[in-house]
């Protein structure tokens, strides 16, 4: 009996999963290069676990002897916000989140 409980609890978490295919969560940056992502303090991503998107990526222009800075990159300590992509391997940062 006692497999048949174990089995059962264990399809109503997939079928909960399976409800809830993504979830947010936040990390901070504590790394640059490579990049590391601290989620909710509890565990660490690379950039193997990272999905960026290009608004996020450092983006920079000469004009004569300046340079503009059009778009910063990650800075140790940034507050981000991400999804989980279902399975929890992949991770989509949508984007830095003001903390004040």
């Amino acid at each position: 009996m006692t497999n048949l409980v174990r089995a059962l609890k264990q399809a109503s978490v997939g079928a909960v999963e399976a409800g809830a295919p993504v979830a947010f969560v936040f990390g901070e940056v504590k790394q640059v290069n490579p990049l590391e992502v601290t989620v909710d303090q509890r565990f660490a991503l690379d950039e193997d676990f990272l999905v960026i998107p290009e608004q996020l990526t450092p983006y920079e222009v000469t004009v004569g002897d300046q340079t503009i800075v059009i778009r910063r990159g990650f800075e140790v300590g940034d507050s981000l916000l991400l999804i989980r992509m279902q399975g929890g391997q992949r991770y989509l940062i949508l984007d830095r989140v003001v903390v004040g």
